[in-house]
């Protein structure tokens, strides 16, 4: 009894260790913040300055699908440990990027770099927390990616103002700090990730055979391609959120001040980053009852009727409101992802195909962003109509996919 106590004990503090993982790792999302600021102080395009963010999220994918291969054969601790040096040397990287004004050393630094300490330590806690909490799939996994969406949170209103502030507006600087100190918080968090004793198998090799016949099914390629639509309407936003409701503040008051168009948009980062965490524990939790391809498809309906309304929409609030619902139900895709993954594939390739899995997010990561910063840079009046349109299409289409996923599995409570 007193052993089962202690295990159940260690188990959640393993859970909340991944938990700030992701919470530091989610900082990444707030791009946004920077995004005008770099792009204007430097004189690059939004598409040119856009591709650092775009890199990073497609190493990501690229990295964890290599990372959940590997779990088994290095452990959770030491994958997590490398990841999040390197997530924190590419913003270091960033600083000399800056300081010499150095697009393409940004790309190397803050995109490729950290974009591979991003996808190393972003597979491993989910993965990690997965073997441990069998009995709670969508609550914890839930909980621990929940981690990753408020990362924008602590960045937007914590770090990054209380850097600028200090380092007088100097960007440069301000990466630097922000490097330093993920740093010092990422390596002792990941620390304490391991796997229960009796998951420390040394079948990888027949593992990853059978990964790869089911990564290559049309299950696997279906839910990819409905990951990876949702994964696009989401960059939409996370990308440039704050530049799109400066312009719908601006065109309602054009007399209106830099310093409070910034905090506007610091404001809805913070918030809807509070959303897109949320929506990880809420959607997750709620897939253990409606099941998971049911849950995927509600959350994507909608989305749906989000960016069909916001192509209407000129009022800044009704903006940020609906910037907040499309967050909520994004980041309930990754809430759901995992238990889905591992309901359809078992336990045993849930790194591997999970891994595989975030490849979407990579592609996502690229295809979001460069269609918002495309219509910046040509369309600057109706960049938003437009993006809204095309992610309008996505979502669709994810829908009518998700009727051709096929359970497999009899144990598994999706609903289809």
């Amino acid at each position: 009894m007193k052993s089962a106590m202690q295990n159940s004990g260690k188990r959640w503090f393993i859970a909340v260790m991944a938990t700030l993982v992701h919470l530091c790792l989610g900082t990444v999302y707030a791009w946004s913040f920077f995004q005008k600021t770099v792009s204007e102080t430097f004189g690059w395009s939004n598409s040119e300055t856009a591709w650092a963010f775009s890199l990073a999220i497609f190493m990501l994918g690229v990295t964890a699908s290599w990372g959940g291969q590997n779990l088994q054969k290095f452990g959770p601790r030491k994958l997590a440990l490398i990841g999040a040096f390197l997530y924190a040397f590419g913003y270091i990287i960033s600083y000399f990027a800056l300081q010499n004004e150095s697009l393409w050393l940004l790309y190397f630094g803050y995109g490729i770099v950290g974009g591979i300490g991003l996808g190393l330590a972003y597979v491993t806690p989910v993965a990690t927390v997965s073997k441990w909490f069998p009995d709670k799939q969508g609550l914890v996994t839930g909980m621990v990616v929940m981690g990753f969406g408020l990362g924008a949170l602590l960045m937007s209103k914590l770090l990054a103002p209380i850097f600028l502030e200090y380092f007088e507006k100097d960007l440069a600087k301000t990466f630097l700090a922000i490097g330093i100190t993920l740093l010092v918080l990422l390596p002792f968090f990941a620390n304490f990730l391991n796997l229960p004793t009796e998951e420390k198998s040394t079948e990888i090799s027949a593992e990853k055979l059978s990964a790869t016949k089911e990564i290559l099914s049309p299950n696997f390629i279906f839910i990819w391609l409905i990951f990876m639509f949702n994964v696009v309407a989401g960059m939409i936003f996370i990308s440039f959120q704050s530049p799109l409701l400066q312009d719908l503040l601006k065109a309602e008051n054009v007399n209106i001040d830099t310093a409070t168009l910034e905090k506007s948009g610091a404001t809805l980062i913070a918030i809807s980053a509070l959303f897109n965490g949320l929506g990880r524990f809420f959607w997750g939790s709620i897939s253990d009852k409606l099941g998971r391809v049911t849950t995927f498809r509600l959350l994507l309906l909608i989305e749906m009727g989000v960016f069909a309304s916001l192509i209407f929409i000129k009022s800044p609030v009704l903006f940020s409101v609906g910037v907040c619902l499309i967050l909520l139900n994004y980041g309930g895709g990754f809430g759901v992802l995992p238990s889905l993954i591992k309901d359809f594939f078992g336990t045993k390739l849930m790194p591997i195909v999970y891994g595989a899995a975030l490849t979407a997010w990579g592609v996502g990561g690229i295809l979001g962003p460069q269609i918002t910063a495309y219509m910046k840079d040509h369309f600057s009046e109706d960049a938003g109509l437009y993006a809204y349109k095309v992610a309008l299409v996505l979502i669709a289409l994810g829908i009518g996919l998700s009727f051709f996923v096929k359970n497999k599995k009899a144990q598994s409570k999706i609903e289809l």
